[in-house]
Formats: structure tokens, sequence, C-alpha cells
């Protein structure tokens, strides 16, 4: 049996293909699904060993196969759906079915998940063939992406620099066409940063726009949620459109969502949309040199795509919140890890930080966690306060360009230290705390070279308005088109 339609692309023009034209011509039979296959196996060959985005690599001739039976089912009329013949490698940090989940742990190095969770089921049921993991740090802690089971993660731009994090693997492998697009989770900005880092786009989504789970706190998962990451706005509503949507399982999925809509509804007339441009917040946030100005300078695009753009301020104190989110997130952590913290011998294979989170949480009372909860609410009603004079909110995605991939984390941006782990990222926080959808679009490179990213974030559940947002400032920037010169 042939393995390739007879007026195939070229290997090399099938991975420049976005994924809605790459659905496109494997429905129509201009490419096979082997074809489709040996490309991204190809372009991961040539390019993964520089970055190390994609682990746990799958038996290529079994994958192949797979393939082959792709092909099958499209000769006799039958499509799995929009990603049928899809590469997709799912972030490793939730499970999936007959492959290792290791959480970038040592602990888990050697453990083969027994079923998908929820988002990798309904992908898997699109359609897609699952060829490895993308790399995550350890627990997904931590904006840069190194564990010391697959090692570390390099930036799409500039190899000797950070990747970003958590789902740093997912967006290199997108910037640097190894995937047609990838999923992510976003706690602390694990979509984002990535994004803003490789210049592509990552959507932190509502809680509850996708489903999260199934697992054990699925009545508490409030913060951590799954979302795209991709090339393009309308690539991102394709994938989308397989992940969001309610399951039963998941108690906080909503029922409401209509996932074709990401698809078929992201034109949209932005004139006269107010756009609130929150910068640093007043001045809150302490920023790498250039990184502010090459925000600002992206905000004008805004205003090409007919918005009207006023400085922004929030009426609360910043400080607080971030003192209520260290609260939330140690709980969280630690509720989930204790028990590991507990075990001496699997206590020393834990990174400090993540020991740090456990012991912060176990440090709490019920009335801690309740303050911090006032706390988080106080904000959400400053935030949402101002939706009644802005469409959205914009704000730079990250406080640092990509920094050397050889540190765990900056300690100081300029004079100011940081004074935990993860402090260089609180601009993520906000959107966070809020449980607002929130888009890392690209904004141009800074003057090092370096990409940098805009979140543009939208009132509560306004997921599909936020895409559509983004699609009209991506028109109007063009700044998503740029290419690493690793693609050569």
């Amino acid at each position: 049996m042939p393995t390739t339609h007879p007026d195939s692309l070229p290997l090399n023009d099938i991975v420049s293909l976005d994924a809605c034209a790459l659905s496109k011509a494997i429905h129509a039979r201009d490419v096979s699904c082997v074809d489709v296959m040996r490309a991204y196996l190809a372009q991961v060959d040539r390019l993964n060993p520089q970055v190390n985005a994609i682990v746990a690599l799958q038996d290529r001739d079994a994958l192949l196969a797979l393939a082959l039976e792709r092909d099958a089912q499209l000769s006799r009329g039958e499509s799995l759906g929009p990603l049928h013949g899809f590469p997709q490698a799912p972030k490793d940090i939730l499970p999936v079915e007959g492959m290792v989940t290791t959480k970038g742990s040592p602990l888990f190095a050697g453990e083969v998940s027994q079923a998908d969770a929820i988002v990798f089921e309904r992908v898997r049921q699109a359609g897609a063939l699952f060829i490895g993991r993308t790399n995550s740090p350890e627990f997904g802690l931590g904006g840069h992406t190194y564990n010391p089971v697959y090692g570390t993660t390099r930036n799409a731009f500039n190899p000797s620099r950070s990747a970003g994090g958590s789902s740093g693997g997912a967006a290199v492998a997108v910037a640097l066409r190894m995937l047609p697009f990838a999923d992510g989770t976003d706690m602390m900005g694990s979509l984002r940063t990535p994004a803003a880092f490789n210049n592509v786009f990552g959507f932190r989504t509502s809680p509850g726009c996708v489903p999260y789970g199934p697992a054990d706190d699925v009545f508490f998962q409030q913060f951590s949620v799954v979302g795209p990451i991709a090339r393009t706005i309308e690539d991102l509503g394709l994938l989308l459109s397989v992940q969001a949507g309610f399951d039963a399982r998941a108690p906080l999925s909503r029922r409401n969502d209509t996932p074709s809509d990401f698809t078929s509804v992201l034109e949209r007339d932005m004139q006269g949309t107010r756009i609130g441009w929150l910068a640093d917040l007043d001045g809150h946030l302490p920023m790498e040199a250039g990184l502010l100005e090459t925000c600002a300078h992206a905000m004008r695009r805004f205003e090409t795509a007919g918005c009207s753009v006023e400085a922004a301020r929030v009426d609360f104190q910043m400080e607080r919140l971030w003192q209520a989110w260290l609260d939330l997130r140690s709980f969280t952590f630690a509720g989930a890890n204790a028990p590991l913290y507990r075990d001496e011998a699997r206590r020393a294979k834990l990174k400090p930080e993540a020991v740090w989170e456990i012991e912060r949480g176990l440090r709490l009372s019920g009335e801690d966690v309740y303050d911090a909860v006032r706390e988080r609410s106080a904000w959400y009603r400053a935030i949402n306060a101002l939706f009644t004079r802005f469409d959205f909110l914009v704000m730079p995605a990250t406080q640092v360009f990509p920094f050397d991939a050889a540190m765990h984390w900056p300690h100081s941006i300029g004079e100011r230290a940081m004074d935990t782990y993860h402090r260089w990222m609180e601009a993520v926080v906000p959107a966070t705390m809020a449980s607002l959808p929130a888009l890392c679009a690209p904004a141009g490179l800074g003057p090092n070279g370096l990409p940098a990213g805009l979140q543009i974030i939208g009132p509560t559940q306004t997921d599909l308005a936020v895409l559509q947002m983004g699609l009209a400032y991506d028109r109007a920037s063009g700044y998503s088109r740029m290419k690493s010169t690793l693609l050569g």
C-alpha cells in the first residue's frame, strides 16, 4: 500500500503549515498522515537536540504505523475529528494513558499512567497521535524549564537562554514547528511566561472552560487551568475547540460554553474598544531595562486596530495581593504533596523550592488561609470595577527577558532583590488571583533581540472575546510572524 499521496507536499512545507491549514490539507488528502508524521519527526530530529523541548519520544515505527491507520480511516471516509493525524506531545504534568508522567521529578521517573487526563482524552479522540511529552520543571514549579529527569529546555530564539515555564517544552516545540500546536497548564504564568519568551501565543483560560482532571482535588482546583499554545490565534481556537466543554467528572467545568465558537466567530470589529494599560502597576513591578518600553511600543498596535488606550490603575495595595497569593499557593501545593515531604527518603529527592512551598504551607492555620481568600475576593472586586471603564486590560506578561538558561531563576531585577524563587514572575498573579482569562500575545523583540509578550486580560469568563481581541491585535502588529533563526 502506498504511504505517500502522489501530490503530497515536501516534508519541510508540511511543518510550515499553520494548524488550521494542516487540518484542511489532511482532510482534503493533499497530504498523508504518514508524511505529516515523517515531517514532524524530521523536524524534531533536526532541532530538538539543540533545545530539548520534546522528551520521552515514542517508537518511530509504531508512530508511522498509527499514522498509516489514520490514512486508512480517511480512505474509508472516516475522520476522528479536526486533529486527525496531528502529532502531539502532551505536557509532562498531567497523565497520559500508556506513557510515563514524571512531572519532572525522579520520584515518578518510571511511572506509567493508566488513564488520560480529560483534556488528553479529548485530543486523542479528535485524532491526534502522541509522539512524546513536552518538558516541564519539577512539579511545574518555577518559570524556567529544567529538571533532574530530562534536563533543561532552551529558548527557541536563543538556546543559551531560558524557555520559560512551566510549559517551556510546549512553547519551544510550537515556535520551532516541531508540533502544530501544544497544550499547557497555567497556575502562575505557566502558559504565559513561555509564550512570551518564545514569541508564540499562550492562553490562560478561565477556570472551568477546559475540564481539569479527573483528580482528587476537583472541587478545589481553582488556580491551575489547561489551555492552548499556538503560533496563530486561529490555531489557538482550533485546539481550544477540542479542549473546552463540560465534563461531569470535572464539577467546576462549564456547561454554557460552545466550543465551536472558538473556530467560527473569531472575527470581530474592535473599533472603539476600550483598553486599560496597567503597565508596571504604578511601579510596583520591577522591570528589566527595555522591557516596559518594548511593551509600551507594542500597545500602539491596539490603536491601529481601532481601540482607544488609556492608562489604568487598580485601587489596591499590590503587596497584599502578593502575600495572599503566597499563602494560597503554598497551602495548595502542600496539601497535594505533603505525603512526599513526610517520607524522609522521598523528601531528599524534592527540589528546594518544593520543600520551601510544602513547609510554608504546613505552617499556615485555617485562619491564615481564610484571610488570604478574603484578600483574593477584595482583589477581584477591585479589578472587576475597572471593567466598567475598560473592555480589556493589558500589561506585560513578564518582568524580564529570557535569562541565562544556566540560572535557576533571576535573583534580582535591576537593583531590586527577589525575596522568593518566583517573585520575578509577579506580573502573572493579578489575572490568576481574579480567575480572569489572560492571553499572552507577542510584543516584538527587545533591544537585546529577545522576545517580549503582553497579557490581554478580559472580564470573567470572556474567553472568546479575549481571543477576538488577540486576533485584531495580531493582525495590526504582525509580531507573531517573526521566526527564530534556528528555523533557517
